[in-house]
């Protein structure tokens, strides 16, 4: 590429640099003179739903309001409709002590979404497991008889190993190396991890705020479905809960009821049709605080579905 840089801009809602030219140096003749330039737009992904419970097809931008940290958006840039994105999926499951009683639940989830959700040749999933470190035990494949030998042999080694949980580091190096490196030029996807954990973390070097703005940046969003109902006193419930919404995602909790199969279509529409928002804020700092983003539609009757905000990366 020569002298010419290009940083990659975060458009999941993180702050982007597009930087052209070597910094420090004098223009060569016949080259551009170029300056870096600081782009801080923010892309936020959502569903739409009407009062029926059904896709809207037709928002515009004009019907949108955004509102980031308490100040309502004047800069609207666009809005575009994405429609039938093929889905790459991570399935991330803690094998840790406290786990392994729920791998069954585990194994019948995954196995639903492999024969009920996944389209053969278009969508692609890797399995993933971790305690104390995480192993890929099977890497991309469109393939559900290597996807399901992946989920059944998920914990194999796991009699052997150390005790501890590295829950951030592991949906950390997931996003970095599986959907940020693997699939950073390829065509526009919808990425997931379905992550199957208690929410305890003891091991890790990552933070919640490392967690999200990875998941930004790869436009990955953490779906979860949790063990047991729901409860307010459960540290780790906390923690998959913020998971969840702050990167886009949803959780589910075993109530005793069979709803998997419909738990994993709501996953879907999330995921296959969806609209991109870009506004620019006013008076934006790069000064990694979180930004709390509140999307509606106040012109007419809709239910919007997105993230709860991002992280302004330094």
């Amino acid at each position: 590429m020569g002298r010419l840089l290009v940083a990659v801009l975060m458009v999941a809602g993180s702050l982007g640099a597009l930087c052209v030219g070597a910094v420090g140096q004098a223009p060569v003749a016949g080259e551009p003179y170029t300056i870096p330039v600081h782009v801080d737009e923010v892309s936020v992904t959502f569903n739409a739903l009407d009062e029926k419970d059904k896709v809207i097809e037709d928002l515009q931008l004009s019907d949108l309001r955004v509102v980031d940290n308490g100040k309502k958006m004047k800069r609207m840039i666009s809005l575009r409709k994405q429609s039938d994105l093929p889905l790459r999926v991570g399935i991330v499951v803690d094998t840790s002590g406290s786990m392994r009683t729920s791998l069954w639940r585990t194994r019948r989830i995954a196995a639903a979404l492999s024969a009920k959700i996944l389209r053969h040749q278009s969508d692609q999933a890797f399995v993933m497991r971790f305690d104390f470190g995480s192993l890929v035990k099977q890497d991309w494949t469109d393939d559900s008889a290597a996807l399901d030998s992946g989920v059944q042999r998920v914990a194999e080694d796991a009699a052997s190993r150390m005790g501890g949980t590295a829950l951030y580091d592991t949906v950390y190096t997931a996003c970095r190396d599986k959907f940020g490196k693997e699939l950073a030029s390829g065509p526009e996807t919808a990425n997931f991890i379905l992550l199957f954990t208690d929410g305890i973390d003891n091991r890790s070097h990552a933070l919640m705020e490392d967690v999200i703005d990875i998941c930004q940046q790869t436009h990955t969003a953490i779906y979860i479905f949790a063990n047991g109902e729901k409860t307010f006193r459960d540290a780790g419930q906390k923690v998959l809960q913020e998971l969840a919404a702050k990167s886009g995602g949803r959780i589910f909790y075993d109530n005793g009821k069979n709803e998997v199969v419909s738990n994993l279509r709501l996953i879907e529409r999330d995921l296959r049709n969806k609209y991109v928002v870009v506004y620019k804020p006013e008076g934006f700092k790069a000064d990694g605080s979180f930004h709390k983003i509140k999307l509606d539609c106040p012109k007419r009757t809709a239910f919007i579905f997105t993230r709860t905000g991002y992280y302004a990366r330094r």
